[in-house]
């Protein structure tokens, strides 16, 4: 595909007038072509007045026509090639595997969520029929149905060009509610951004759909990006990134005249608490020790889901598994981050942590090739300076971590307590160590979305059970999950219908029901 440098509003390139950006090779600092016209507030406002000059039609949508729109997007993706992974791995630094199966990813869960269209239920139907006769007061006819809230602003996320970004889980599941989508395109991977967005707008054509379905734009987050949200268009957001990024959003939706809600996954340290019955053996403790760094450095530590923090009990068992993460770490070198001023911001966190009083570090690999491959690192510290201490809870995002010593299992619910909200909780256990996990537990519940099992919390699985929200600082809405088919909630909401006479009523809400959604009758599910 042909790069044009614009962004794509309405189906069509278009050309900014507030100056000009470029992707950077992360490796090598080399400045990639071409180079990416920012648009003007009045450019912006032409994308935001198409997709609501859209909604109408795109919300309407017949179920088949609206899933092969979906399935049309990751066919296309898919048949870009290795175009798309090689522009990617240039603006991100992440290897072609792993991009690869990010493409995996996106593609799936759009089809994923195609699937969710042809099957109906995040429609929500509820029938209670009229009561004429009840006594002592009738019942009318009320019928209910989930309704999409109109065009989403989507913002590209810097760690997964594909996979949180132009279609990535926000967008698919704002098309899957049929909200049109404004993205906001992540600076740092431009080009990476517009292969995807033509494959978008690609969809968009050859299914006849209204071109205001889909713009891609480009510009700063502090002007376009606030003036996105601000737009009295947009009727939510979707974001992944910093909690800075996320909350100056989350101030603007909520300054506006119709406040709207902001989706924003933004920061987590993902606590892994390990347990004695888990470092039993020798076998056991160096095999815990490589997954755990395994986890912390791949993808150079650039996942929202990295454990930054592991609790591991004091005494013997404890000293030999420090000693083999510090074996483990040692002899690797750094990954390239994906940009300068990703790889700066480390730098900052991982020296306050370094500098913070009564923490040791444990052990520090090399420095990679290039200014932007730090060499990862653990540090160590006790439980008590660890509570006491709020740099300690800090996010480091890259590949940093902290081992923290405790005595006993009281500890870590008091611990669990005073820790920000998180996406995961992982916990090492045998079954000699259920007991005294369990009171863990409701701890972990009140604090984090996702508790894993003697698991490691990088790795995401897309389907209908899986959680990737918390409570804040994690997310802006613990009741939501950015990943999974339930992210389709996000971007709907309920309406009822009393009295409609069936030729008034929408489709999934006639009696004949021509869609063929399941339905709750009077609470029970309809037979069909």
């Amino acid at each position: 595909m042909t790069l044009n440098g614009h962004s794509l509003i309405a189906g069509h390139p278009a050309a900014g007038t507030s100056g000009t950006a470029h992707g950077i090779n992360p490796a090598t600092s080399e400045q990639l072509e071409p180079a990416y016209t920012l648009i003007s507030d009045d450019q912006l406002r032409t994308a935001t007045e198409a997709a609501a000059d859209a909604f109408d039609s795109f919300s309407t949508l017949e179920p088949g026509q609206h899933a092969r729109f979906l399935d049309a997007i990751a066919e296309n993706i898919e048949a870009i090639g290795e175009e798309l992974i090689e522009r990617a791995s240039a603006e991100t630094g992440l290897g072609v595997d792993r991009l690869r199966g990010e493409r995996a990813r996106t593609a799936g869960q759009l089809r994923l969520f195609a699937e969710v269209v042809r099957g109906g239920d995040f429609r929500g139907v509820r029938i209670d029929p009229a009561l004429p006769d009840r006594a002592p007061l009738p019942r009318a006819d009320i019928r209910q149905r989930q309704i999409p809230l109109g065009p989403v602003a989507v913002f590209g996320a810097s760690n997964f060009p594909l996979a949180f970004s132009v279609a990535g889980g926000d967008t698919a599941s704002a098309f899957a509610a049929g909200c049109p989508v404004v993205v906001k395109a992540h600076n740092a991977h431009p080009g990476t951004a517009e292969l995807v967005g033509q494959a978008i707008v690609n969809a968009v054509r050859d299914l006849g759909l209204h071109p205001g379905v889909f713009s891609l734009v480009y510009g700063s987050g502090a002007s376009i990006g606030q003036a996105l949200v601000a737009d009295p268009n947009i009727k939510a957001v979707g974001f992944t990134g910093s909690r800075a990024g996320g909350t100056a959003l989350m101030r603007t939706a909520a300054a506006r005249p119709e406040p709207i809600p902001v989706y924003a996954e933004m920061s987590s340290i993902n606590p892994v608490y390990v347990f004695p019955g888990a470092l039993s053996g020798t076998k056991d403790v160096e095999a815990l020790a490589r997954q755990y760094v395994a986890s912390v450095t791949g993808s150079s530590g650039q996942l929202c889901t990295s454990p930054g923090l592991v609790f591991v009990p004091a005494g013997e068992a404890g000293d030999r598994f420090a000693v083999a993460v510090a074996g483990e770490i040692t002899p690797l070198s750094g990954q390239t981050m994906l940009s300068g001023g990703i790889a700066s911001a480390w730098h900052h966190r991982h020296d306050a942590l370094e500098a913070a009083a009564d923490v040791e570090l444990l052990g520090r690999g090399h420095q990679g090739p290039g200014e932007n491959a730090p060499a990862p690192a653990v540090f160590s510290s006790e439980l008590d300076v660890f509570t006491g201490n709020p740099v300690l809870h800090e996010e480091i995002f890259g590949a940093a971590s902290l081992v923290v010593r405790y005595k006993g299992v009281d500890d870590l619910v008091e611990a669990t307590g005073k820790l920000d909200g998180q996406l995961t909780a992982s916990l090492h256990v045998t079954e000699e160590d259920y007991a005294a996990a369990a009171p863990l537990i409701p701890a972990l519940e009140r604090k984090v979305g996702r508790i894993i099992i003697n698991g490691w919390p990088t790795g995401v699985e897309v389907g209908h059970a899986m959680v990737h929200g918390g409570p804040y600082p994690a997310t802006s809405d613990s009741r939501t999950t950015s990943v999974g088919t339930l992210a389709i909630e996000r971007f709907l909401r309920p309406v009822a219908y009393q009295g409609f006479p069936e030729q008034l009523r929408p489709a999934p809400l006639q009696d004949a029901n021509p869609w063929n959604v399941n339905r709750l009758i009077d609470g029970k599910p309809e037979q069909h």
